[in-house]
């Protein structure tokens, strides 16, 4: 049974993880809300993104261009490459994302979700458990 992990305004269903495929990629599909976006702009190192709409149409932000992602369409992340996300729409999108390899599994969205819970979080122990992961924030501009 596929792992949810809801983040308020995003939800994460893993199908797939690390542990699951001895490192080989992590899938999950991603429901983001209208109005939400991804606080962070952030790249990785460690591992490649694909992401495939399934609803609703999402924007990503890839190298400071904008992609509208939507059901049927791909966007593809080199790793190293900073990106964002948000739903302008007025209805939730759903997208897969599929990270290549497989190293960051689920804990890391369980992490920032108990930070979330307790309210505000820190912007401190975000930017933490981000970089522990190996989620690098972009520089702010």
């Amino acid at each position: 049974m596929p792992e949810i992990i809801n983040l308020g305004s995003l939800e994460l269903r893993f199908l797939q993880s690390k542990d699951d495929t001895a490192g080989s990629i992590d899938v999950f599909e991603m429901t983001v809300q209208p109005n939400a976006r991804m606080p962070i702009p952030h790249y990785h190192d460690r591992w490649d993104e694909t992401v495939y709409g399934l609803t609703g149409t999402m924007t990503f932000r890839v190298d400071g261009n904008d992609i509208d992602l939507a059901p049927g369409e791909t966007v593809f992340i080199k790793r190293g490459i900073v990106h964002g996300f948000t739903n302008r729409g007025s209805a939730p999108a759903t997208c897969l994302c599929i990270l290549s390899p497989g190293v960051l599994g689920p804990q890391y969205f369980k992490d920032v979700a108990g930070l979330l819970a307790a309210g505000t979080p820190d912007p401190a122990r975000m930017k933490e458990t981000m970089l522990r992961y190996g989620l690098i924030p972009a520089p702010s501009s």
